[in-house]
């Protein structure tokens, strides 16, 4: 399959916690083309074989099912890829981690997605010559797999001070240097001026711009909720606060949803109105995750985002959980399951 040129919107499974479902994944094929939205990427933290254990090769059930993922994208006509964090390989970068990570790039790239992202954030980050490490890995991976999309997200991938105080600090001219030394054809991703943005602006997208000399691919964090205040809440708003005019300075934008599926529904109708893509109808919702469900989830959705867990109380969490399992409908169930405590908070997400 040829690269993907065009600019890029829908979802990246970036966030922590509990997965999404194989049939979850796959049914967001049909989800996103209706939505007139063209992207999927695979990266979710909990996979070792992205992340810590890297060069390990997946277990062949679990390729199997992301293959059959993969299937369900190409047939829609849509991009779709996978997100590599080789964590730490910067850091040591010889011989022999090269020749690992070509082998991992190897199994990577049989997989014939269009994307492939390169992934450094949530690492250590103070290393003097961080960019030019990073850029060295990127363009070999560029080297041995020309067809293919890359997109990149800096350790430092945002103007939010909460990367430094977690990740060590940013070297001196780590974005203008970055850009320089990445082949031009290579997206990098972006969150905003937070690592959770609650609006994004065309003159904050000017400004990384400037400094990397490139344009950006939006890297939303919104509604993702797996840090430790954001998993406390359930964010069902259409895609808030966004400047439509930004994208002459972006290559795409991509969602980070919630670890609910099907919830994270409304805040990509949003995304697709954003870019007036495809079918932004909220009648749309309600076909997708059932009349019943709809009508009730309408009434509490302000509830959820604003008081949240907390705000709620036990016994009103538990009151509203057992009105949730009585709607036959999987979104039904993620209510009552994060109502009930059951998407519990990942300490190792740093950030909110």
């Amino acid at each position: 399959m040829g690269t993907a040129s065009h600019f890029l919107t829908g979802v990246i499974e970036g966030f922590y916690g509990r997965d999404w479902s194989w049939e979850s994944r796959q049914r967001y094929a049909t989800y996103l083309k209706q939505l007139g939205l063209n992207t999927y990427l695979y990266c979710p933290k909990s996979d070792s074989c992205l992340r810590r254990t890297w060069h390990d090769s997946w277990p062949i059930i679990q390729r199997q099912r992301l293959e059959e993922v993969g299937k369900a994208y190409s047939d829609c006509g849509l991009n779709w890829g996978v997100g590599l964090s080789p964590y730490g390989l910067y850091l040591d970068y010889g011989t022999r981690e090269r020749e690992q990570l070509r082998r991992k790039i190897g199994e990577l790239g049989a997989l014939g997605a269009p994307l492939l992202a390169v992934l450094f954030d949530d690492m250590p980050g103070d290393v003097g010559d961080l960019a030019e490490r990073q850029a060295q890995i990127v363009n070999d991976i560029a080297g041995w797999l020309p067809d293919t999309r890359l997109l990149v997200c800096p350790t430092y991938y945002s103007f939010d001070p909460v990367l430094e105080r977690h990740f060590g600090a940013m070297p001196r001219d780590y974005w203008p240097e970055l850009g320089r030394l990445l082949p031009a054809e290579v997206d990098v991703f972006w969150t905003g001026n937070r690592v959770c943005s609650e609006a994004i602006q065309s003159a904050d997208i000017a400004r990384i711009h400037q400094l990397l000399g490139r344009a950006v691919t939006l890297w939303d964090n919104y509604p993702v909720n797996d840090g430790a205040i954001r998993s406390r809440y359930l964010y069902a708003r259409p895609l808030p606060e966004r400047d439509r005019s930004m994208q002459a300075l972006l290559r795409g934008h991509l969602c980070n949803p919630m670890n609910q599926a099907l919830l994270s529904l409304p805040a990509l109708l949003g995304l697709a109105g954003l870019y007036e893509n495809g079918c932004g109808e909220e009648h749309t919702l309600s076909n997708w995750l059932g009349e019943a469900f709809w009508q009730r989830f309408s009434q509490d959705a302000a509830l959820f985002e604003n008081e949240g867990l907390d705000g709620l109380g036990e016994k009103r969490c538990r009151d509203l959980a057992a009105v949730y399992a009585r709607i036959d409908a999987p979104a039904a169930r993620e209510v009552s399951d994060w109502l009930r405590g059951e998407y519990r908070f990942d300490p190792s997400c740093l950030t909110d």
